[in-house]
């Protein structure tokens, strides 16, 4: 009997989840274990593992389209092996009650029945997805074939029939021989779901609900990156870790946020809370988008297992290992962009947050140190505020206490 593949339960907050690709199609032979597509969702993107040996025989959720866990999107079973009908309409018809945007009616008995009329838009069985390519293409879905399980109409009916449509338009344009006219230029078209739909939403949330603004200074981190190459001849050799300069710009900005506990604050129903531990967010940047893993009480913690949990909850994030959990609750974040060689940016809040600090990179730059001409290394720094909660003055001392801790970085030690 046919072995069902289920949408996987990734995360307790988990209400839908995406095949962002199948690594296999049907008819192609899998091995339990062996990675047959990627799932997605929210901020979570994992692999999707063969749960036995055989056949992939139906795949029943086409790329991008959203389910909810639980959901068969797949069959895997011996060659040749057929699914019953009644088995695959009953397995589809559940997955399509399911999906958000397809919540159809169902006549429950001969009273309810609606008076005949023309097929509407709503009542066409058609992949969320599918839907969506349609109304931007300008194609009624009432006049499309579906050629899916019990008639559905999946995108690639959508894409076929935007082909055809643009051929029969190709072909009059030139029987009529006409000059020649603009033709729409075709884009791709990616659907927003999973990493990138979460990351969307909540950004834009974050600039309507809070007043946000951005001040800038620069630090000369000149004595840092020379302590932190200090430090690491000891730290590399006795503890097997090696510190960077985002190590140290975390814990300095822990230290100032515990002197300015109003920028490590937050906006919540019109109320500002102050929180009295300081649980730090560390922008990872992903190939799907971006996440916020979070070091919880990291006033609590030193400059070597700050270190040590940042790399490891970047590891997470970047091995697609990390829970719900570990992303929620932060009460300031940190975004460094240094990397791209970006000096001063606009950080976007994590809401609720109060602040969020930008890290650009270090430039080498000339200084007058008293009557001297010196190479100093000069380190960007950009802090958005919620000007609810801050008003410049505190945000600038706060980003000045961060200054100092930079610039005099032996005061991180006492």
């Amino acid at each position: 009997m046919a072995v069902e593949v289920l949408m996987p339960k990734m995360g307790m907050a988990m209400k839908e989840g995406t095949v962002s690709r199948w690594n296999k199609q049907a008819g192609d032979l899998v091995s339990k274990g062996e990675v047959i597509a990627s799932i997605s969702s929210e901020k979570i993107e994992a692999d999707l593992e063969a749960p036995a040996n055989g056949v992939l025989l139906k795949i029943t959720v086409s790329e991008w389209e959203g389910v909810p866990p639980g959901t068969v999107i797949g069959y895997i079973g011996h060659p040749n092996e057929q699914i019953a009908e009644e088995t695959a309409a009953t397995a589809t018809f559940q997955t399509a009650a399911l999906e958000k945007n397809l919540e159809e009616p169902v006549a429950m008995t001969e009273s309810a029945t609606i008076a005949a009329s023309p097929t509407s838009a709503k009542e066409v069985k058609i992949s969320p997805v599918a839907r969506k390519l349609a109304e931007a293409a300008g194609l009624p879905v009432e006049s499309l074939i579906g050629t899916g399980p019990v008639g559905r109409i999946t995108k690639e009916d959508v894409e076929k029939a935007i082909a055809e449509r643009e051929a029969k338009q190709a072909v009059a344009a030139e029987d009529d021989r006409l000059p020649a006219v603009a033709v729409e230029e075709t884009t791709e078209q990616l659907p927003v779901t999973g990493m990138r739909k979460v990351i969307a939403s909540r950004m834009m949330a974050s600039l309507q609900e809070s007043a946000q603004l951005t001040i800038t200074t620069r630090a000369d981190v000149t004595d840092l990156i020379a302590l932190q190459k200090k430090m690491n001849e000891v730290t590399q050799k006795e503890h097997e870790i090696k510190l960077t300069v985002t190590d140290l710009i975390a814990r300095a900005t822990v230290l100032a946020l515990q002197r300015h506990k109003q920028v490590n604050s937050a906006y919540i129903d019109d109320r500002i809370h102050r929180y009295g531990h300081v649980h730090l967010g560390i922008a990872v940047a992903l190939e799907q988008g971006l996440v916020v893993p979070v070091v919880r009480y990291a006033e609590s913690t030193s400059v070597l297992d700050l270190s040590r949990r940042i790399k490891a909850l970047a590891a997470q994030a970047r091995e697609g290992t990390l829970g719900m959990e570990e992303m929620q609750g932060s009460t300031f974040s940190i975004t460094n962009l240094g990397a791209y060689g970006i000096d001063f940016f606009t950080p976007v809040l994590n809401s609720p947050e109060a602040g969020i600090l930008g890290v650009g990179a270090v430039q080498e730059t000339p200084v007058f140190i008293g009557e001297e001409v010196q190479r100093r290394s000069i380190l960007p720094l950009s802090l958005t505020f919620d000007h609810r909660v801050l008003d410049g003055a505190p945000a600038a001392e706060f980003l000045h206490t961060l200054r100092k801790y930079l610039e005099e970085p032996y005061r991180m030690l006492l």
